[in-house]
């Protein structure tokens, strides 16, 4: 069956493409395709574009979803998805990206982010033979669960528990703006902390919360599994300034990683920065931003 080509329904679509990220994903993202986690993360988050999915592009076949061309967040950004056999198609999906997924300037030029991983070279040849140049390369990192973890005693009067015995969402806004160095009060959109909980894989169990002595959410680690792979997926991680250099943050995500165990994980995802190479945490392989204006 040739391949046929529509646009992204968000209302009916997400399931779908969500499965096609879980059935061909790669170990260690090392096939071109992203963690489901990613997909649905991003989805639910409040600095998501809703109002633009319909210019995700969907290819599919006799086999269902064959590739996908989408942003992450907003318009301006592209990642570029196939089925492992039909990588050649990504030269096609770029294409489509730079008409459909670009972002229209004020001077009226066009820009486009494309992500692309380290080892695809043959991506990456066709984005500089197109102009496009490297913006900002960062790491993927793993943890591997047969290394084993850590244990590291809590401060005294910090304790730690779960979403589902305290989910504050007040605290968590709290949290998670200290955390990100968003400024010094934090705003009161509480609703964007309800939706970044109302994706159909968020679990409540799983992530992760160290309060302080006073109550306060001191430290929040958000941790996800995908059902079919064997990785568990950190998102977001953030500890409130004045509580830093306490340890709180490896306590939190070692406690996520050791949940995730029963539901299959081997290892987990991390982030970019030096914390998580401390941690035991190793790169295996990078994340490339190349950006074009035209």
């Amino acid at each position: 069956m040739p391949l046929t080509f529509r646009n992204y329904r968000l209302l009916s679509d997400f399931e779908p493409v969500s499965r096609f990220l879980r059935e061909n994903f790669g170990r260690y993202m090392r096939n071109g395709i992203i963690p489901q986690p990613y997909f649905e993360y991003a989805h639910t988050h409040p600095y998501f574009d809703h109002k633009l999915t319909h210019r995700f592009g969907l290819w599919e076949d006799d086999e269902g979803i064959a590739a996908v061309a989408c942003y992450e967040m907003n318009i301006g950004e592209a990642l570029l998805l196939t089925r492992p056999d039909l990588s050649h198609l990504k030269p096609m999906l770029l294409d489509y990206a730079e008409e459909e997924l670009a972002k229209i300037e004020e001077d009226g030029k066009r820009m486009l982010t494309v992500y692309a991983f380290g080892y695809e070279e043959k991506l990456t040849n066709e984005l500089i033979r197109r102009g496009y140049e490297k913006s900002y390369v960062e790491e993927i990192t793993v943890f591997d669960y047969a290394r084993g973890f850590r244990e590291t005693a809590l401060p005294e009067g910090f304790t730690i528990v779960s979403l589902e015995e305290d989910n504050d969402f007040r605290k968590i806004n709290h949290v998670l703006w200290k955390g990100f160095d968003h400024g010094d009060e934090p705003d009161d959109d509480l609703d964007g902390r309800r939706l970044m909980q109302s994706g159909p894989h968020f679990s409540k169990e799983l992530t992760t919360i160290i309060k302080a002595p006073d109550g306060e959410y001191a430290c929040y680690a958000g941790m996800w599994v995908d059902g079919v792979n064997d990785f568990a997926y950190l998102e977001p991680l953030a500890t409130d300034p004045k509580y830093r250099r306490m340890g709180l943050a490896s306590i939190a995500l070692t406690e996520a990683m050791k949940k995730t165990v029963k539901y299959g994980a081997t290892y987990c995802f991390g982030g970019n920065r030096e914390f998580y190479h401390a941690m035991g945490f190793e790169t295996v392989t990078t994340r490339e931003y190349w950006k074009k204006t035209w």
